[in-house]
């Protein structure tokens, strides 16, 4: 059941000035927004399963492998142990993360309360999004264990990545639906040229939509995918693990955080500072996406040699 936002009232809430309804509505709306945004994110990349797990539980990946006997087994004779190779590849801690964001007064006086807590609200939930995708550009970069290959041109990568990926988990036998990709934005431009590709943007991701036998290829900058890679993984093989931030275990502590839904990947708090004269906004999260397998990672390099 979802935790919900506990408060200590002296008087009815029906009774009390319209600011506070105001802020509890604010502290749904941020919430619900980002849990939205969340959904619909994994509808596009394919991710369908979010998993709730403990504070200070660690994330694990493995690389797994079969070395097939011969199936010619003389009659009578002892059938020969394929053997199955399950190793642990990576671990990562999932940890809370605190953050704060402070509008001050003079902010609400120059530009009004809409502009200045809501512009601000909008900016605080990309940035917070951003974090988690981001750490994730960074696993598939550069998490040790990945399938790494090379190819000689864009094209040719995009196919190897796909069809490392596909081998290796036919070779493990586990089931793929479908492929996802990440590349390089200009090294997809340079090569679409003037193609008549259909490029979408949601939720500051860039990507294409059933292209070369990819459920989904996202386009992203030099900062978070170096140009002359391909990436790829099956939809499969990518998890999202979360920390319940409405655990009850934290509002021992007095801390009541506003969550919604029965994902509750954020909570969020507002509330006024009269020592400095901001409004306060508080979030707390723990999130990250994650691959199973990680030798079920590909990881292509264009290279001319």
């Amino acid at each position: 059941m979802p935790a919900t936002k506990v408060e200590t009232l002296t008087q009815p809430r029906d009774s009390l000035p319209n600011v506070y309804t105001n802020v509890t509505a604010r502290e749904i709306d941020f919430v619900t927004r980002f849990n939205d945004n969340w959904d619909a994110l994994r509808n596009i990349m394919g991710v369908m399963r979010p998993i709730r797990k403990a504070p200070g539980s660690r994330l694990i990946s493995y690389t797994a492998d079969v070395a097939l006997e011969s199936g010619t087994v003389a009659p009578g004779n002892v059938i020969p142990y394929s053997k199955a190779t399950i190793v642990q590849s990576t671990l990562a801690d999932l940890t809370m993360n605190k953050y704060a964001k402070a509008v001050p007064i003079e902010d609400v006086n120059t530009y009004g309360a809409e502009v200045a807590i809501e512009k601000s609200d909008d900016a605080f939930l990309t940035k917070l999004q951003n974090v988690v995708l981001g750490n994730f550009y960074t696993f598939l970069t550069s998490a040790t264990g990945r399938n790494t290959k090379t190819a000689t041109t864009w094209q040719a990568a995009l196919a190897k990545a796909q069809g490392e990926v596909l081998n290796k988990f036919a070779t493990i036998q586990k089931d793929v639906t479908e492929v996802v990709g990440f590349a390089n934005i200009l090294d997809a431009y340079d090569y679409l040229g003037t193609a008549n590709i259909t490029v979408q943007t949601a939720f500051g991701l860039t990507y294409i939509e059933n292209f070369m036998g990819y459920r989904t290829l996202f386009l992203l900058p030099a900062a978070q995918i170096p140009r002359n890679h391909v990436i790829a993984t099956p939809v499969e093989n990518i998890d999202l693990y979360y920390i319940d931030p409405g655990d009850s275990e934290f509002a021992r502590l007095g801390l009541n955080y506003t969550v919604q839904g029965e994902t509750n990947l954020i909570g969020f708090h507002a509330q006024g500072n009269y020592n400095t004269a901001v409004g306060e906004s508080f979030a707390l999260m723990g999130m990250a996406l994650w691959a199973e397998y990680v030798d079920g990672v590909a990881d292509v390099t264009v290279s001319s040699t």
